[in-house]
């Protein structure tokens, strides 16, 4: 897109490949957004036009999600701690943004032979920056806190014990974001799949509430070193936040949950109790459940997506409903890791030394260095090679 970037001059685009890839709209399963403005805006924004199409259409609506991995980022921001980042950002910005002060430090951990060569810069934008420069940082504190007094910027506050251990809290907690941050990410990930990572951190948070209430430091490595060496802790403190961030979960992924039922029939049908599914499945579902021949064969498939995608294809005509189902969920993208994945391409190969690419060279790149599953018929391209024979003269 070379001018604006609007929800109606994004959504005549987006018609124009559906149409250019000969796709019908009868086929449009769910839309997938990163939850700007543009789109998710009531009655402009990209999924409302989408919905008023296919209601042309007479199509049913469209699933509309919220990107799993943008709003699990969003989550953690809720865990501020600004006392810690702050002097974090500072004292790595001091070593870092001079020259001279970056080389004399790296000199110092050298000469102490320290297990890390540097500090790491934090980039608010990248999922994983903010609890990989904190775990960096908690590793080397002792470090930087003998290199700032030696430079005669001593900071009082890496010796404060109510400071230190908040911090080992947040180097704890965003560690466990880190994980649930990169079981989300991947291609191929089915919707449901990456649902059941969120609900089982979820999970998780309401175990980590009541073990830290009651000073159970067995998930929080970091806390549990410096309790060990007699830094006082607060249990309720944490908890607290431990339970903010568990609200901020269940509201933000509200989108999900609605579909919740829909994603555990998908993921195991054999096992979900007729009762709770919608009337429209429930004479199909309890079909289903009851033929053995498809339960051995659901069973053999179950955690390969290539295969349980067969398997749902192949199923019989007698589950009509059960199978449009399947196939919608199937097709449902849970975030934008693809589209990230786009643009880090793009934002590679579109560099300023290399000014001359036009849309349509940009395109090919893209399409060549983003299928993964595309490889070469080395024996064809042969064939087509014309060999050139050399001739003698006797």
């Amino acid at each position: 897109m070379h001018g604006q970037t609007t929800a109606r001059e994004i959504f005549r685009l987006l018609c124009g490949a559906i149409e250019d890839a000969g796709l019908p709209w009868k086929r449009f399963a769910g839309i997938t957004t990163d939850g700007a403005p543009s789109m998710t805006g009531r009655k402009n924004g990209l999924v409302a036009l989408v919905q008023r199409k296919l209601e042309e259409e007479n199509v049913e609506e469209a699933i509309a999600l919220h990107c799993i991995i943008h709003q699990q980022a969003l989550c953690s921001k809720c865990l501020r701690f600004d006392n810690v980042m702050s002097v974090v950002v500072k004292c790595i910005n001091h070593i870092r943004s001079r020259g001279l002060k970056h080389r004399q430090f790296r000199a110092f951990l050298e000469g102490i032979e320290s297990e890390y060569e540097d500090v790491l810069y934090f980039t608010e934008v990248r999922w994983l920056s903010r609890g990989n420069v904190l775990k960096r940082f908690f590793e080397l504190r002792a470090e930087v806190k003998a290199f700032m007094e030696k430079d005669g910027m001593a900071v009082p506050l890496l010796s404060d014990s109510k400071w230190l251990m908040d911090f080992a809290f947040l180097v704890d907690i965003t560690q466990e974001l880190n994980v649930l941050n990169k079981k989300l990410q991947g291609q191929g990930q089915l919707v449901s799949a990456a649902y059941d990572n969120v609900r089982a951190f979820s999970t998780k948070l309401v175990l980590w509430k009541a073990q830290l209430s009651q000073t159970n430091l067995c998930h929080f490595p970091a806390c549990k070193a410096l309790m060990d060496v007699g830094t006082p802790f607060s249990g309720e403190k944490y908890a607290d936040a431990i339970m903010k961030l568990l609200e901020e979960f269940d509201r933000r992924f509200a989108d999900f949950k609605t579909h919740r039922a829909t994603f555990q029939i998908f993921a195991d049908p054999f096992s979900f109790d007729v009762q709770d599914a919608p009337p429209v499945l429930q004479m199909e579902l309890i079909d289903l459940q009851c033929n053995s021949e498809l339960k051995v064969k659901f069973r053999e498939v179950s955690g390969n997506t290539d295969k349980l995608g067969q398997f749902l294809r192949e199923l019989p005509l007698t589950f009509p409903e059960l199978s449009r189902m399947f196939k919608r969920t199937m097709c449902l993208f849970g975030s934008t890791y693809l589209c990230e994945k786009l643009f880090s391409t793009m934002n590679f190969n579109k560099s300023k030394y290399r000014s001359r690419l036009t849309d349509k060279h940009l395109q090919a790149i893209l399409r060549v260095s983003t299928v993964s599953s595309l490889k070469p018929n080395v024996s064809q391209l042969c064939e087509r090679k014309r060999c050139q024979v050399s001739g003698s003269k006797e």
